[in-house]
């Protein structure tokens, strides 16, 4: 007992742990990169070390729980791994694939941290796109007085470029919303006509059943009958066998009379 309150209490400790080096991670991916990233870098090693201890352990937290702390790590080293891409283009193509945590980490958090991590490197990456492709910021690049007229418009052009896309982007969600909502519809009328047809069908069976119950009494009614009609005529029979029998008897006794 001694021994599994030992590693019970060391699951319990390795977990709060984890939990306190994950959230100064958050904390860290949210700063301003530079004299940060290293540190970042090993904290995150070494919470992947101990998601693994964690795993182990002989009380290790939920499924779920378990599930939700690889998604934080995966998450932060993605981030990582996205940093070290050479261009502003491909660090933001890599963001888009990461999948930041559901819930947060502790409890005075509304927002899951990843999450804002996840949305500010979103946005940063979107800048350093920007600027690689206008040359300079777009804000400046527009009030910035004496700019070419050539680099204005280029900056225009690309503006007109992002809402197309952000354009499209909305028409297709707006696509799927209304596909998903019309799949949703004709699943519902199906499942009206299966359950309409399956009240009909029981409906129809249960009238079959009563007509088979019907059947069956007639038919034994007409059995009765039939047996009832054997039995009369039987009798019948027997009552004229007799009756000749009988007349015989007396015509052979008294006709020797008549000699």
């Amino acid at each position: 007992i001694d021994f599994f309150f030992f590693f019970s209490n060391m699951a319990t400790r390795l977990e709060i742990n984890f939990i306190r080096l994950l959230s100064r991670c958050e904390s860290l991916a949210l700063e301003k990169r530079g004299e940060t990233e290293w540190r970042l870098e090993k904290y995150v090693g070494a919470l992947d070390e101990m998601l693994v201890a964690l795993r182990k352990s002989p009380s290790k937290p939920t499924a779920e729980a378990l599930k939700e702390y690889s998604r934080k790590v995966d998450f932060l080293k993605g981030l990582l791994e996205a940093e070290k891409l050479p261009s502003p283009t491909e660090k933001a193509l890599a963001n888009q694939f990461l999948a930041p945590g559901r819930t947060p980490t502790i409890s005075n958090e509304r927002i899951p941290a990843t999450k804002t991590v996840h949305m500010q490197t979103k946005a940063r990456c979107t800048g350093e796109m920007r600027n690689e492709l206008l040359g300079s910021s777009g804000t400046d690049l527009r009030n910035r007085s004496g700019v070419p007229l050539g680099e204005r418009q280029s900056a225009t052009e690309l503006d007109a470029v992002l809402q197309h896309h952000h354009n499209l982007q909305e028409k297709l969600a707006e696509d799927m919303l209304n596909l998903a909502r019309n799949l949703k519809n004709n699943t519902l009328a199906a499942q009206n006509i299966i359950k309409q047809d399956n009240q009909t069908l029981s409906h129809s069976m249960r009238q079959a059943d009563m007509n088979f119950e019907k059947l069956k009494t007639e038919s034994e009614r007409l059995e009765q009958h039939t047996k009832k009609s054997v039995n009369w005529l039987l009798w019948i029979m027997l009552i004229l066998v007799s009756f000749t029998f009988i007349s015989m008897i007396l015509f052979i006794r008294i006709f020797p009379r008549f000699r």
